[in-house]
């Protein structure tokens, strides 16, 4: 299952069928792999409950969702939180999201591609030094400088830096939803094939 966070001031809420409104919406900024945020969440509690299982039961469970969709494609929202009786909850939830992110980074990696034929070429942050190397496959120069870099990665496994990435947004995210007194919503993507639910 596919999820989107957002928050809407509560008084902005509407019931399905209708959107919600998005001149006023608060959105943390995921990356396009749906299996990220998913993952983001494994190891997570809300109240006693693992975060997954919370989302699953708001979404597919015997009282369905009601309120507006975030757009063309989504079903009904959810109230996953709501101020003030949840910000607690929230914000402890935020507090672990940051912690699995720390304790999951394990090594790092800058990460620089060729610009001719695309091949990528990762250096621990602790070696990275300013080099200028032929590119293995097509042998045009690809300067190795820090500042040209495409960003960070995690040594052992890429996709955990999409991962640790979302959870951050996450935590963000609540954080400023709850300062704002505004309802935290998730809906279900209907875009993406459902698959069979990770434990």
């Amino acid at each position: 299952m596919a999820f989107r966070f957002l928050a809407v001031p509560g008084h902005r809420l509407v019931n399905f069928p209708q959107a919600l409104p998005d001149d006023e919406r608060l959105e943390p900024e995921l990356p396009p792999v749906h299996e990220a945020v998913e993952r983001a969440l494994t190891g997570a509690e809300f109240r006693d409950m693992r975060a997954k299982d919370r989302l699953r039961t708001l979404l597919q469970g015997d009282r369905p969702p009601s309120l507006g969709a975030p757009e063309t494609g989504f079903g009904p929202s959810a109230v996953f939180a709501q101020p003030p009786q949840d910000l607690p909850a929230l914000l402890r939830l935020a507090d672990e999201l940051e912690n699995l992110a720390r304790r999951e980074a394990g090594e790092r990696a800058l990460v620089w591609k060729c610009g001719d034929c695309g091949a990528r070429y990762a250096v621990p942050v602790a070696l990275v030094r300013q080099v200028s190397i032929r590119c293995e496959r097509c042998g045009t120069p690809v300067e190795l400088a820090a500042t040209r870099s495409l960003g960070e990665e995690s040594l052992i496994d890429p996709f955990l830096g999409a991962v640790n990435h979302s959870r951050r947004e996450l935590a963000a995210f609540f954080r400023e939803a709850m300062a704002r007194g505004w309802p935290v919503l998730v809906a279900e993507d209907r875009r993406v094939p459902r698959t069979q639910p990770s434990a």
